[in-house]
């Protein structure tokens, strides 16, 4: 039997009518009924005969679907793989991020992504939020992870996580606290950030809220200068958690806020083109990356 046949036995079979494998098939019910009419007379058997008006198997119908069940089974899962393959093959997924992401956790997640797809590549960019909305349109990137962006038009903007700032410091500065409040950064020397952005904005208005002002002894342009800064005794520095829970160790401390100063972690992507298989794939191994390194901040520090 040739794999047509196959295909058409196994439809015809497992539906019960011409009409009903034809469907299944998207083709003709001319066309079934004369793969089936050939195949018997190729093997010189009766696989189905018409009673009251129904198509019922025959015996020898139900050993030869005994035999053909398995190689149905594995065209099947054939015709999977290749449709993955055409997806992903050969393909290169080009993927922008705001700086701090790209310290920690996007390596993770591409990292995960090319071990489960080898033969794809992955071209990781660097993004601010004023650049988003140009690098999509000219097909820089197919998307972006960013922090709280504005809706615009053409964008199509999808929460991943939640997330929050919090205050990286030295072990020794806020000894013994975990959570701190805003009213705890008050009287010490601060790094400060001279970018601004959702995140500015964000703890900016938070103290406003709460009427106080910082001592910024020093400012930097990116969170991992900052914590950089930080690490080198400059003061602590108020950062994304991604920046915080990736330079904890044995010197510097990551704590959280409380009441917490939330965002939300967002993929933006054109509106009218869908994400890829290969993209959809990534944003589910940015998702588990974002989990592994929270759970590995719940432990003892390195």
């Amino acid at each position: 039997m040739r794999l047509r046949q196959i295909e058409v036995f196994h439809a015809i079979y497992t539906t019960g009518s011409i009409s009903a494998a034809a469907r299944k098939l998207h083709v003709t019910q001319p066309a079934v009924s004369k793969v089936l009419h050939h195949t018997q007379a190729q093997l010189g058997l009766t696989l189905f005969e018409l009673v009251r008006g129904r198509l019922v198997a025959t015996e020898q119908a139900h050993a030869l679907y005994r035999e053909v069940g398995e190689i149905h089974e594995r065209l099947a899962a054939l015709d999977k793989a290749v449709g993955n393959l055409r997806q992903l093959a050969g393909g290169l997924l080009r993927v922008a991020c705001v700086p701090s992401l790209g310290q920690h956790v996007l390596p993770a997640a591409v990292t995960a992504l090319r071990r489960q797809h080898p033969q794809l590549s992955v071209e990781v960019q660097t993004v601010h939020h004023d650049q988003v909305l140009r690098r999509l349109l000219e097909h820089d990137c197919e998307l972006a992870l960013v922090y709280a962006p504005a809706a615009q038009p053409r964008l199509r903007i999808e929460p991943l996580v939640q997330a929050e700032l919090m205050v990286l410091a030295r072990r020794d500065e806020f000894a013994g606290r975990h959570a701190l409040s805003l009213a705890d950064l008050p009287g010490r020397p601060m790094v400060g950030l001279t970018s601004s952005g959702p995140l500015g904005e964000l703890f900016d208005a938070a103290l406003e809220r709460e009427g106080l002002s910082l001592d910024t002894a020093v400012t930097s342009q990116t969170y991992a200068i900052g914590a950089a800064l930080t690490a080198h005794g400059a003061g602590p520095c108020v950062v994304d958690e991604f920046t915080a829970r990736g330079h904890r160790s044995a010197q510097l401390q990551a704590h959280p806020l409380q009441p917490a100063l939330s965002f939300a972690v967002c993929c933006v992507h054109l509106e009218d083109r869908p994400l890829s298989a290969a993209a959809q794939r990534f944003l589910a191994c940015f998702s588990q990356a974002v989990a592994a390194l929270r759970q590995h901040d719940a432990g003892p520090a390195a």
